[in-house]
């Protein structure tokens, strides 16, 4: 309708944009903007004047508006009134209208009134009251997010003031690391903490600072990486837990794990030098697993021979201390015939080790001289040769018997020996 208006204003009205009269020839010397307070007149009067012919009036206004001068339009205030209430309807249509709002699969609604969380929403369309009464905020609760510490989207891009971390051992160690979490409670995570991410990230730095300040470097670097990034992942979850921010830890990834550039080339070294030590004790450990063992059976056997030794030599020491108690008891009985006979065994055992032969000068009677020792030398040759060959022993060849002026201290023949024995009895009945 305004439009319409506007269109019959430009048609119907012959001094539009003009400043002056005319020139004769239907042209407009001077163009230029309308004059706001004339068209805010003619406005009035056209819309008094569609009314006025709505009444039955309109015929005879209309002629004579062409035939002379038109009179000025009255402002009629019910339709400025109807025009007013259909614009603010079609405000409050389209003010509810913007209560509508959709959620996600992967998001849940979150519905403020006045600012306060009142309820959550389901993905699907949903309405609240419009603002300022209602609000609503849309959190994705299944989306995988991730915090990085130490490096920025590459590992080469590091940030030192968040890599550089102290062992247990008093040595720095540059580790970069990445956190993965997601939403467990939206509720939590929008209206209990005012930077949820950033608490992430410092709780992420405080947790593996703390398990790093406990154990050592080589710990850390090595074989420790897995169980580092397990124990991180459970203390930030519990620390998290503590402040309600409704984040779920799910995976804690050890990048990388190094000494500072400036020290890499003695860290190198100090690598060398552990693995040589490592070497040098696995060897030494493979040379006392081959000793120890001889060492432990060599002094299990000495000791068993001693043992036996012990108790040789103590059976021997009882066996003389009864053969003396046994003599004792004899010689208490008969001690002449005790004496000769212990003499006797003596002298026995005395000459019987020795190749030298005493003789009594003084005494009678001729005897005869046997070489003892080289009859035994080659009785023992004959015994060591081989019995497969076959052959027979040689015979040995007697020498023949000298007179000598030596007294052998016994005799190898059965008779000699007791005839030997019964002169030296006689010579001891004589001597006394």
């Amino acid at each position: 309708m305004i439009s319409s208006l506007g269109m019959l204003m430009s048609l119907n009205d012959p001094q539009w944009g003009n400043r002056g009269g005319d020139d004769g020839g239907g042209r407009r010397p001077n163009q230029g903007p309308p004059d706001l307070e004339q068209l805010w007149r003619d406005l009035n009067r056209r819309l008094s004047g569609i009314f006025d012919r709505k009444r039955g009036g309109g015929g005879g206004d209309r002629g004579g508006d062409r035939g002379g001068d038109r009179p000025p339009m009255q402002f009629n205030p019910r339709f400025l009134g109807g025009g007013i209430g259909l614009l603010l309807a079609l405000v409050v249509v389209v003010w509810l209208a913007s209560g509508f709002y959709i959620v996600d699969a992967s998001q849940r609604g979150l519905v403020l009134q006045f600012g306060r969380y009142k309820e959550s929403t389901d993905p699907g369309l949903r309405w609240r009251l419009p603002y300022p009464i209602q609000s609503h905020e849309l959190v994705n609760v299944s989306g995988v997010r991730t915090v990085e510490i130490g490096y920025r989207g590459s590992e080469k891009n590091k940030v030192l003031k968040e890599a550089l971390m102290l062992t247990d051992d008093e040595n720095i160690i540059n580790i970069q690391f990445a956190v993965q979490w997601f939403l467990n409670d939206p509720v939590e995570y929008v209206f209990n903490n005012r930077s949820p991410d950033d608490a992430v990230m410092q709780v992420a730095e405080t947790a593996i600072r703390e398990i790093v300040g406990k154990n050592k470097m080589d710990f850390v670097l090595y074989e420790g990486r897995e169980q580092i990034a397990a124990v991180a992942a459970q203390l930030m979850q519990e620390i998290l837990d503590r402040y309600k921010t409704g984040i779920l830890i799910s995976k804690v990834t050890m990048q990388n794990a190094q000494p500072p550039e400036q020290v890499q080339a003695a860290f190198d070294d100090a690598v060398k030098a552990s693995q040589d030590r490592e070497r040098q004790k696995n060897e030494g450990q493979a040379y006392a697993n081959d000793v120890i063992p001889k060492a432990r059976g060599t002094a299990a056997r000495l000791l068993e021979e001693a043992e036996g030794y012990q108790k040789r030599v103590t059976v021997s020491a009882e066996g003389d201390a009864s053969r003396f108690r046994q003599i004792v008891t004899e010689y208490a009985k008969a001690p002449e015939v005790t004496r000769s006979r212990m003499y006797l065994e003596t002298m026995q055992q005395v000459y019987s080790n020795t190749s030298k032969v005493l003789i009594d000068a003084k005494g009678q009677g001729n005897l005869l001289y046997l070489p003892l020792d080289k009859l035994l030398q080659a009785a023992g040759a004959v015994a060591a040769a081989p019995a497969a060959a076959g052959a027979e022993a040689p015979p040995v060849s007697r020498p023949s018997p000298a007179v000598s002026n030596e007294v052998p201290p016994q005799i190898v023949e059965k008779g000699g020996e007791t005839r030997s024995r019964e002169t030296l009895r006689q010579r001891d009945r004589e001597a006394r």
